[in-house]
């Protein structure tokens, strides 16, 4: 029988390996818990945005304290694109991006696929489009040369919360904030 393997051998073989897996497992400490991204000033990254842009960089001000900004970038060689990334109470994903991208590409890009409704609402006197996808729901703004997109895995109403609160500062705006502060 020396090189005949038999079924009863395989499933030996196979328990073994289980019962190494699962001591493993029960031994090795693990931490199953997601723990929330760490927040993020980005008062800095906001300021240089501002100056460098061609269009009004916006930024939600006034949301809550639990609302959480957790990335930030401004791209100005790809065409001049803002991120700002938050993490919701309910640890859902609002991201507000702009662009002077044709509006298409950025818009499909932003959303990760969204596809327009029919629906348009209006938040502080601007129409804003909304979007739905798999991933992510969306309102779109176009501005000028500009799209605004408010985009996420939250909520529409928290979209709309976060595009209430947009603001945008001109250049000279910040500046002047700046020397206000300094005097």
């Amino acid at each position: 029988m020396k090189g005949k393997q038999t079924v009863k051998d395989m499933i030996l073989s196979m328990a073994a390996i289980g019962i190494v897996v699962a001591g493993i497992y029960v031994f090795i400490p693990h931490d199953d818990t997601e723990k929330p991204p760490e927040a993020i000033s980005y008062d800095v990254e906001l300021s240089t945005a501002r100056r460098a842009a061609s269009y009004p960089v916006a930024a939600p001000v006034g949301l809550p304290d639990d609302w959480r900004a957790t990335t930030v970038r401004y791209k100005g060689a790809e065409n001049e694109r803002w991120h700002l990334g938050f993490y919701t109470p309910d640890g859902k994903y609002v991201g507000v991006e702009q662009s002077v991208d044709q509006p298409e590409r950025f818009i499909k890009e932003a959303t990760q696929n969204a596809e327009a409704t029919k629906i348009t609402q209006t938040i502080n006197g601007e129409p804003w489009k909304r979007y739905e996808g798999e991933r992510y729901d969306a309102l779109v703004r176009q501005d000028g040369d500009a799209t605004t997109v408010v985009t996420g895995s939250a909520s529409i109403g928290q979209l709309s919360k976060v595009a209430a609160a947009l603001e945008t500062a001109a250049p000279e705006d910040e500046e002047q904030g700046q020397a206000d502060q300094a005097s």
